[in-house]
């Protein structure tokens, strides 16, 4: 409920402070006197866009905040929502800065006005003969149904349902994309990776085939300096052992003289051990040295593969081949695998499917049930609004598609004359039946479910007294559950408020300003005569104001 507003330099409005209570408030006043720039300074709060000429002051900075109790509201979630710190007692501060920029608050947080339009809606709705769209708005009419036939929780699990369905139609479209795409490159990709495969790829190979290519190509050379290199060891007269060996024995004879030579006789037999091995590897090295002209030509033919295979694929190491090859493995087995995915998924889809239509069939159901009752209420309420003839065709049709909020086509057509044609709501009623219309339907939503804080602004305009007192009971009767305010220019209204508040002008120091006062019992009585019998009150006037307030204070 609101449970306070504050107007600072806005409009008409220098300075407003008010709080208001649960229950029916009626608000009244002369027409002009400002009622609408109250209504104004509201919707700045539920999210409306505003501009430099909201500003009384232009060199100020207008302000409007509301508090609202919101603690029955069930509104966590959509506080979780959008990051904000959920509190009982919620305010709503909007500021209209000189420079034009607009900011907005809920409970000191900055918001952008899609927030607060959101939250908005969840707390006021404003209601004028004038703003009937909601009436004829599907989802407003299936909202009604689905209240009384009490389907919050299978409506819940069918929207579940219906996104879990959506989403694996979704995954399985871009699975048929795939097998689409993935069939034309099948074959071209099974190539690619028989190719790979037949490579026999392994990391550092081609370093290792580069090397023996240049032995086995330079085989006749490598032979030739490995002979000479032997003979150079090993010449009987000249050979490096032989002079090497006879170098050693004659420094060992020397050391033999005299002990500072042993060193050198030492390193000299180290040296010839070295050179010993050295021969032997040598030696080693022409038993194994082969010329093998078909080892040659495959690792030629390998290598030639594997530089192709470089080409081919833009790479310059065998790694990356093997990366690639695993890649297209992939591939191709996603293609080999994707009509039996698409089996899978097609499965997941009919299972979702069949509960989701178990749901909607509910939903359909219990739909139906209610419908009969919701026509007689609403054409209950409307006669005694002076609509007798009012009637209702309400028809549900099952459909093929998955809509929000079910599977049904909704008819919500009417007629106000006897004997008259149905037609869109839109089309058959006036404005003036069209307001006592969302009357009867938000007196029956209140018997089923929590509304938020309701205004009807002046939707009592060119009825009768009679059918007055019955929309001010109705509206009476709604705020028991909820918080209702209505203004009005009816004194049999605004005599059955709990609680009235009067919108005015004064000028102060030549300057016009509106002002919202509460009123007390005698300032009542005045209002309402005032009301009854035009601005020279007469004690008949009064009389009858007293007996309105007495009756309905009885």
């Amino acid at each position: 409920m609101l449970s306070s507003l504050t107007i600072k330099n806005y409009a008409l409005i220098d300075h407003l402070q008010v709080d208001f209570n649960n229950g029916f408030t009626t608000i009244t006043g002369e027409t002009g006197a400002g009622k609408s720039i109250l209504l104004g300074g509201l919707s700045l709060i539920l999210g409306k866009r505003a501009d430099l000429s909201s500003l009384r002051d232009t060199a100020k900075k207008c302000i409007i905040e509301a508090q609202f109790n919101i603690q029955n509201y069930n509104l966590e979630s959509l506080f979780s929502a959008n990051d904000l710190d959920f509190e009982p007692l919620t305010i709503i501060r909007r500021e209209i800065l000189p420079s034009g920029k607009s900011r907005a608050f809920i409970n000191d947080s900055p918001v952008n006005l899609g927030v607060l339009q959101v939250l908005g809606s969840h707390l006021i709705d404003i209601h004028s003969q004038n703003e009937t769209l909601q009436l004829v708005d599907d989802a407003f009419q299936f909202q009604v149904i689905d209240a009384l036939a009490e389907n919050s929780k299978e409506l819940k699990t069918y929207r579940e349902k219906l996104s879990d369905y959506k989403k694996l139609k979704k995954e399985l479209v871009k699975l048929k994309e795939f097998q689409s795409e993935a069939i034309k490159e099948h074959e071209y990709n099974s190539f690619l990776l028989k190719e790979l495969v037949d490579a026999k790829l392994k990391e550092g190979e081609f370093e290792a085939l580069e090397e023996e290519f240049e032995s086995l190509s330079n085989v006749e050379q490598i032979q030739e300096k490995l002979t000479l290199a032997h003979a150079l060891f090993s010449e009987e007269n000249a050979g490096v052992l032989t002079r090497i060996t006879e170098l050693k024995n004659t420094l060992v004879k020397l050391s033999g003289l005299a002990a500072k030579y042993k060193p050198v006789a030492e390193r000299v037999t180290s040296s010839l051990i070295d050179l010993d091995d050295i021969f032997g590897e040598v030696e080693a090295f022409q038993e194994q040295l082969d010329a093998d002209p078909n080892r040659l030509e495959e690792v030629q033919g390998k290598l030639t593969l594997l530089n192709n295979l470089f080409q081919k694929h833009f790479v310059n190491e065998v790694s990356e081949l093997i990366t690639i090859r695993e890649a297209l493995a992939l591939k191709v087995a996603d293609t080999e695998n994707v009509e039996a995915n698409i089996d899978k998924k097609e499965q997941e889809i009919s299972k979702v499917q069949a509960r989701l239509d178990q749901v909607a069939e509910k939903v359909h159901k219990k739909r139906l049930a209610v419908v009969p009752k919701l026509k007689k209420e609403l054409e209950t309420i409307l006669a005694s609004l002076g609509m007798p003839n009012a009637q209702f065709n309400i028809t549900l049709n099952y459909s093929d598609t998955y809509f929000n909020n079910g599977r049904e086509e909704l008819s919500f057509l009417f007629s106000a004359n006897k004997g008259g044609q149905f037609n869109l709501l839109k089309k058959a009623a006036s404005g003036g039946e069209l307001s006592r219309i969302m009357l009867a339907i938000k007196s029956v939503l209140t018997q089923y479910e929590n509304l938020p804080t309701i205004m009807f602004d002046e939707i009592d305009t060119g009825v009768s007294g009679e059918i007055s007192n019955k929309m001010a009971d109705i509206m009476a009767q709604m705020s028991v559950t909820m918080q209702v305010f209505s203004i009005t220019h009816l004194p049999q209204i605004a005599a059955k408020g709990h609680t009235h508040f009067k919108v005015y002008k004064a000028d102060v120091n030549e300057v016009t300003t509106t002002n919202l006062v509460k009123l007390n019992d005698e300032d009542r009585v005045f209002e309402i005569a005032q009301m009854l019998g035009g601005t020279e009150v007469s004690e008949s006037a009064l009389a009858h104001a007293k007996q309105l307030l007495n009756h309905v204070n009885s």
